[in-house]
């Protein structure tokens, strides 16, 4: 099993970077939007998301800590406008899940913006709603979401596990870098975000325990570091996680001094501002396998001594 403070120590640094670089969370309010105004909105979901899970394992320094409040606070009200960004993304286009998906961590956080979540109540009555195009492991996101906001999920979770690839257990030597992405997505969403291992059904599970390994290693050696991040979360995410030493030695080893994580093999070279957006995810990522993967270590270790 891995040292748990070199996993530790991931986190921390991946905390630093994003951080020093938090001004790469911006928006472009004044871009046409029909070429990608809400687009601009997924970096701060995700930091939220993420945020959110380093407090609910509660295994962070305060450093960590400290960074993770300051980010949230800084996002809400310099990147979202104290969310009045999200009311207009949301004017913008009034059946989109962008807002409402990006709203839900802040609000589990003690943020509060009464309009987007009136909005999120009455799209969530449409038929539209539920008729929206969308991957089966994203119809599964935005369900598990609308539960989580107290909605009745529409369509229910149950019903949409088995339209995602994962839950259909395929030749794992198919795995290409989209559907490995995907499969990761299905794991965060029916554990949510590593809370509920049990969620995972047992033939996934099973599924997983057999071939994760295998991908861990495919993507070191092909050092897809955002992707080897994803996985090795969804390893955390398992009832019996590896906790994989050799896939975290080479994830941390990747890590610059700085703290970022190289998206695929070496840092990208550019404007700052497209530095962020290349490199932004995996840094993310490095903070929620840490956190998590750390998380666990503990929980086995305080296991074993007991």
């Amino acid at each position: 099993m891995t040292d748990t403070r070199l996993m530790h120590t991931v986190g921390v640094r991946a905390l630093e970077w994003l951080w020093a670089h938090r001004d790469g969370f911006r928006l472009q309010p004044d871009i046409d939007p029909d070429v990608g105004f809400l687009e601009r909105f997924k970096p701060v979901g995700e930091l939220a998301l993420i945020c959110r899970v380093l407090f609910r394992e509660g295994v962070a320094g305060s450093r960590q800590a400290e960074l993770a409040r300051r980010l949230l606070d800084h996002t809400w009200r310099h990147t979202l406008d104290g969310g009045r960004m999200l009311v207009r993304g949301q004017r913008i286009e009034p059946l989109s899940p962008i807002p409402f998906e990006v709203y839900l961590p802040y609000k589990e956080l003690g943020y509060s913006e009464p309009e987007v979540e009136r909005s999120a109540a009455l799209c969530h009555r449409l038929t539209s709603w539920t008729s929206l195009e969308l991957y089966p492991n994203r119809r599964l996101g935005l369900s598990a979401f609308q539960r989580r906001f107290g909605l009745t999920p529409r369509p229910p979770e149950a019903d949409l596990v088995g339209a995602t690839w994962l839950a259909r257990t395929p030749e794992p030597w198919t795995v290409s870098g989209h559907i490995a992405y995907d499969l990761t997505h299905t794991v965060f969403h029916l554990t949510d975000w590593g809370e509920r291992p049990a969620g995972l059904p047992p033939d996934i599970a099973d599924y997983l325990a057999t071939w994760l390994p295998v991908w861990l290693d495919d993507w070191l050696d092909l050092k897809r570091w955002d992707l080897l991040g994803e996985l090795l979360v969804v390893d955390a995410c398992l009832p019996r996680p590896t906790l994989d030493e050799r896939a975290w030695e080479g994830f941390a080893a990747a890590q610059q001094p700085d703290g970022a994580m190289p998206a695929v093999r070496a840092m990208p070279e550019g404007e700052p501002d497209e530095v962020f957006d290349i490199v932004y995810h995996p840094t993310l990522v490095a903070a929620f396998a840490s956190v998590l993967a750390t998380s666990r270590a503990l929980t086995g270790l305080a296991h074993a001594s007991s």
